[in-house]
């Protein structure tokens, strides 16, 4: 029978149940607040503490990837990563640290703004009812935050460094020869010193007011540009390649996506390629992550190499330029700068029907193929299963080592976004170039010798090279290896100026506009020229008007031809602005988009170290002492980061790009944001359908039968997320109110490692509630409600219990294996339960060890033990070394190879002891029989050979 369904009187009077449980956390949630337990001593600034318990102790910042305040709520699973930190961070401050812990929320986005479109509701109510309701259930499960630090990013307080920190960026430019930002200021003092040439060689004094703004604009690492970007109309707004789905639809909503040529902001997180690699050796990360992370970046090594044509050249990119001489057909993507340059009125003469589309003009049929391939995603675009499709522009460009003119294409399966957005195409060398030329019977020619037995198509693989020389050219590559003919072509193309050795990215330059209302508006506005002018630091913040419709202008899903107006752009009164930016009043323009949810989270980290600071974005003091680098070659950081594996390349990569411009500057003393990263696992759960497939409520099903029934009805079980829709979600204020937030805690921390996802199982959390009961009884009488501490000390087996208990636990803690330490935690509760009181000695290490999982009856137990104050800084219990020596060893004894028999002797028991104890425990096996040889091996074995 449950305690729920007991009578009353069947419970004792001071039992730990769900209702003792209740008041005792509530009331502890109360003192902690009200005593601002958690409260974290700056070095310096307002949050300075000088009478702290932990002023001027080893600091230890301990940071969780912050959450989107949903309407949902929270249910079970995301607060797994949240209590993993929290217990970390109390068994830290137990061990002596300053530990930093703070949760703010990431409320800008697209949620909000949709759910505003729908409702009329404007997005900040929304979402700050969200933040408090968010705030409540976290509360409620006992989490140490110092709330003072707590930020949003949709607080003007909060953006307004936002927008500091994106005017930093606008302001600064890459020098590739310092290896660093610096501030756009003296890139122009470079220029007026003649330090630095111009584009065109010009001096800087004869260029107009316009050619130096834009020379200048050309290396802000914050830009304006016009780039293929990714539209979804259904959406009305433009997305980050990261945004779009593998399938090439948006990730929110699930809308087709297509490439256009439009006017955005872009942030040149390229010029940070090599740092982005280079310095992931630095980082304590899972290393799946580092590669995700260098695979998104894609770093390759090869050649610029510029095929002339009549007009302007093409530039390509490739890792092979050894196979130059192969090269006999270009292919350009469909939306190429140049294609329109280069495409001529008529068909000139000789043109191939089947190069041409059917088409009467190369105009025509380059206008068609275009609007063919708009309607691709990139991922059809590349597949390698589909059918080759292309166009002949009408064009030639000469291979300038052989001297031939070649053919011109556009093709959809070469992406603007990708490379320069044009190959020189070697289709005995490439897979999809060979099976083009074939489709387009376009010469194939061999620059790499096939291995021995090779008998397919393009040869992929390494080998001399051939068919590779031009002696009066005087170019030879015939018979040189991969390496040495790489070399050669690069070092014969640069002295010739037809292209030069370089390093690409798969990685791109960062679309940073969104065509929305609900995100940070951008500090810049546009002069009379059109000109990007930021406004100076005292102007912000630049705060979000008031508007009527919320909705950017959407499109049918499929119109790609639309264009985009985003719900700003409607405030004419706030658009069009009278400013003096220091040479008098003028009309200017504001910008109309605004930033993507990711700018506030690029630095959340550093504004919990200083979030009262009105006068910089985070002390320097202050960042030094969170997140300064330990010693020489530390890159410093956040010690601890915990979050999904699901942020790897977006999140991730973006706050590192942003923390190295900072660093630049001179801003941050850590060049890394997150020294250790720690991806929790998820919590998953079961869901079940009727015989029509519908979802059934999981909670109503029981387990009979080897099967599953709702009722008298078999259902069918499935494993996967937990969602309203699928009827399986459990909240964890069902559990709180089932069990109590202890209980909840000890369950999920012990469920499995906190790295490994795991279903979730309501009916198993009966054991966690059982276990913190068993800790109660230790130290409670459940009839009476007095202590059953004994002053007396305690055995010696359970004294050596508790000290391999102590010792294991404080291994598993500095460890992050929460689910062993709950483990032996209840092994030391087992070995007390047949004791008839607990030894002082040992209750009060136990509710310390319990406090980081428990925390509330943690406390409870502690003061009911007569400590007067919290046992938040109270010192984690140490082991005695003396006591994890084990005074005994046990030998397995083997007769012929088997274990016959185990004998337990003293750990200094002499070698001739061990053997005789060994012979007397085998005596049967041997029958009398002396053996032939014993050997005994100190503290591990016996072996008898009769």
């Amino acid at each position: 029978m449950s305690e729920a369904a007991a009578p009353a009187g069947d419970i004792p009077p001071f039992r730990y149940t769900a209702a003792l449980a209740d008041e005792i956390e509530n009331r502890w949630q109360d003192t902690w607040a009200r005593e601002g337990t958690f409260h974290a001593p700056n070095p310096t600034g307002p949050l300075a503490d000088p009478d702290h318990p932990r002023a001027g102790a080893e600091k230890l910042y301990v940071l969780d990837m912050f959450p989107y305040p949903s309407g949902a709520g929270l249910h079970v699973g995301h607060p797994l990563g949240y209590i993993g930190t929290d217990c970390f961070a109390r068994y830290q401050r137990m061990a002596g640290r300053n530990v930093l812990h703070a949760m703010g929320f990431d409320a800008f986005g697209l949620p909000a703004e949709q759910y505003a479109v729908q409702t009329g509701t404007h997005p900040r109510t929304t979402t700050v009812a969200n933040i408090e309701r968010y705030k409540a259930q976290l509360r409620r499960l006992g989490l140490a935050h110092d709330e003072r630090r707590s930020v949003a990013t949709i607080d003007t307080d909060f953006y307004r460094w936002t927008q500091w920190i994106f005017l930093q960026i606008f302001n600064s430019w890459y020098d590739r020869d310092a290896g660093r930002a610096r501030p756009i200021a003296e890139l122009i003092a470079e220029f007026e010193g003649g330090n630095r040439a111009t584009p065109d060689g010009r001096a800087w004094a004869e260029l107009s007011v316009a050619e130096r703004r834009q020379v200048v604009d050309d290396h802000r690492l914050a830009y304006v540009s016009q780039a293929p970007v990714n539209w979804c109309p259904g959406l009305g707004t433009v997305l980050a390649n990261e945004e779009v789905t593998a399938d090439g639809r948006s990730d929110r909503g699930n809308f087709p996506v297509f490439k256009r040529n439009l006017k955005q902001w872009m942030m040149r997180i390229t010029a940070y390629g090599d740092r982005l690699i280079e310095d992931l050796d630095s980082l304590d990360w899972p290393e799946p992550i580092k590669m995700m992370q260098r695979n998104w970046i894609g770093r390759s090594t090869g050649a610029h190499i510029d095929f002339p044509t009549e007009l302007e050249p093409i530039r390509v990119f490739t890792t092979r330029p050894d196979t130059i001489f192969g090269a006999t057909y270009m292919v350009l993507a469909p939306e190429h700068e140049l294609v329109d340059t280069l495409v001529p009125a008529a068909w000139p003469e000789g043109t191939r029907d089947a190069w041409t589309g059917g088409h009467a003009s190369p105009r025509a049929a380059v206008e068609a193929y275009r609007k063919a391939a708009a309607a691709k995603t990139d991922i059809e675009r590349q597949a390698d299963s589909k059918e080759k499709t292309g166009v002949f522009i009408g064009a030639y460009a000469t291979n300038p080592v052989t001297g031939g003119q070649i053919p011109i294409f556009i093709a959809d399966y070469v992406l603007a976004g990708y490379g320069t957005g044009a190959i020189m195409a070697v289709p005995a060398q490439d897979e999809r170039d060979w099976a083009f030329a074939e489709v387009f019977e376009l010469p194939i020619v061999r620059t790499v010798q096939p291995a021995e037995g090779f008998d397919g198509k393009a040869y992929t693989g390494d080998g001399p090279a051939i068919n590779s020389a031009a002696p009066e050219r005087g170019l030879d590559l015939d018979g040189l290896g991969v390496a040495d003919a790489k070399a050669a072509i690069i070092g014969w193309l640069e002295a010739n100026g037809y292209g030069a050795g370089a390093v690409t990215y798969r990685l791109r330059d960062w679309l940073f506009s969104r065509q929305r209302y609900w995100g940070e508006p951008f500090p810049i506005v546009y002069d009379e020229t059109g000109a990007a002018i930021a406004l100076p630091e005292e102007m912000l913040p630049v705060e979000l008007p008031e508007v009527d419709d919320f909705s950017p202008k959407t499109f049918d899903p499929n119109d790609g031809d639309s264009n985009p107006e985003t719900p700003l752009s409607r405030r004419r009164d706030w658009v069009e602005v009278e400013l003096d930016l220091g040479d008098g009043p003028k009309r200017y323009t504001r910008e109309t988009n605004v930033m993507p949810q990711w700018a506030g989270s690029c630095w959340y980290e550093l504004r919990y170290l200083d979030p009262t600071n009105s006068e910089r974005f985070v002390d320097a003091e202050n960042e030094r002492y969170w997140m300064g680098p330990r010693g020489e070659g530390d890159c410093g950081g956040t010690d601890l980061y915990v979050g999904g594996a699901e942020h790897a390349v977006l999140h991730l990569l973006y706050a590192r790009f942003w923390h190295k411009v900072l660093f630049d500057l001179g801003h941050v003393s850590s060049f890394e944001p997150f020294r250790k990263l720690f991806n929790q696992g998820m919590i998953q759960a079961y869901a079940y359908t009727d015989s029509r497939g519908s979802y059934v409520q999981a909670e109503d099903v029981i387990e009979r039968e080897g099967g599953w029934y709702l009722g008298d009805d078999e259902v069918r079980r499935e494993y996967g997320k937990m969602g309203k829709s699928l009827k399986n979600v459990v909240t964890p204020d069902d559990m709180c109110a089932a069990y109590g937030a202890d209980t909840f805690r000890v369950y999920e921390m012990s469920m499995g490692p906190l790295e490994v996802s795991r279903p979730w199982e309501t009916r198993a959390v009966v054991g966690s509630y059982r276990f913190l009961q068993r800790v109660w009884r230790a130290v409670v009488d459940e009839e009476t409600g007095a202590l059953r501490v004994s002053e007396a000390p305690a055995d010696e087996a359970t004294r050596r219990l508790l000290h391999k208990v102590i010792d294991g636990v404080r291994g598993d803690m500095d460890g992050i294996r929460f689910n062993t330490a709950i483990a032996k935690l209840i092994e030391l509760t087992n070995g007390l339960t047949q004791l008839s009181a607990t030894p002082r000695e040992v209750a009060e290490p136990l509710v310390l060890m319990v406090a980081p999982f428990a925390p509330h009856v943690a406390e409870e137990l502690w003061r009911r033990l007569g400590h007067e104050t919290s046992l938040t800084y109270a010192d984690f219990p140490t082991a005695d070394p003396a006591l994890l020596v084990a005074d005994t060893v046990t030998y397995p004894v083997q007769v012929n190879g088997k274990v016959r028999g185990r004998i337990e002797v003293p750990t200094d028991a002499s070698e001739e002891s061990v053997r005789a104890a060994a012979l007397d425990a085998v005596a049967a096996t041997l029958a009398g029989k002396e053996p032939r040889k014993v050997i005994v091996v100190p503290g591990r074995m016996v072996s008898v050979v009769a």
